[in-house]
């Protein structure tokens, strides 16, 4: 079974707000990350909320997702990460696609050309110009390695550098995805 996680819990300080409260057409971007997972097929789509969390879960839906809320969410992606992680443990996914909320353009053929190529390496992540990027599919036999060396700002990448050759990049520049929104300019970008 393929769990999906949603990393969603950051305040977005240079965005000015939390990014899982964007909207764009009409989605707001916590609820379009889980319903990609889901629409990949993963199952169950653990969400991890931190700043805002009571206003995230009063604008989204959240259909079919369990939600978490990472008290440590100020410590960085890194405590998301660890937090999203062990919820999904308890479900017994033998892996999980993690995902961020700020990639709009991500979607579920992302996530279904990476579960394509599921049991290949312990990690297989997307890649756009030759550069590994997001979503990524962590099977459960790394997950404490993983979260060993999740800290701060950094989820899953220091132990993808660290495992080069446990890491398969899928190219995934044809679907498009690399954005994602850190700045109003960003933001501005997209509409």
């Amino acid at each position: 079974m393929t769990a999906g996680l949603v990393l969603a819990a950051g305040a977005g300080r240079r965005l000015g707000r939390p990014k899982a409260l964007v909207e764009i057409g009409g989605e707001v971007l916590v609820d379009r990350a889980a319903r990609v997972l889901a629409e990949a097929g993963c199952e169950p789509v653990v969400v991890v909320l931190g700043a805002q969390a009571g206003d995230v879960v009063a604008a989204a839906s959240l259909e079919h997702a369990v939600v978490v809320v990472n008290d440590g969410w100020s410590e960085g992606m890194g405590s998301s990460l660890r937090c999203g992680l062990a919820v999904v443990a308890d479900t017994g996914a033998t892996d999980v696609v993690v995902q961020l909320v700020d990639q709009p353009h991500v979607g579920a053929a992302h996530v279904r050309r990476l579960l394509a190529r599921r049991g290949q390496r312990p990690a297989v992540v997307a890649s756009y110009g030759g550069e590994p990027r997001n979503p990524a599919l962590l099977d459960a036999s790394i997950w404490p390695d993983v979260c060993e060396s999740a800290v701060g700002d950094v989820g899953a990448r220091a132990w993808m550098r660290a495992h080069p050759d446990r890491v398969l990049a899928v190219a995934c520049d044809d679907l498009g995805g690399d954005v994602d929104i850190d700045t109003a300019a960003d933001l501005e970008g997209l509409t």
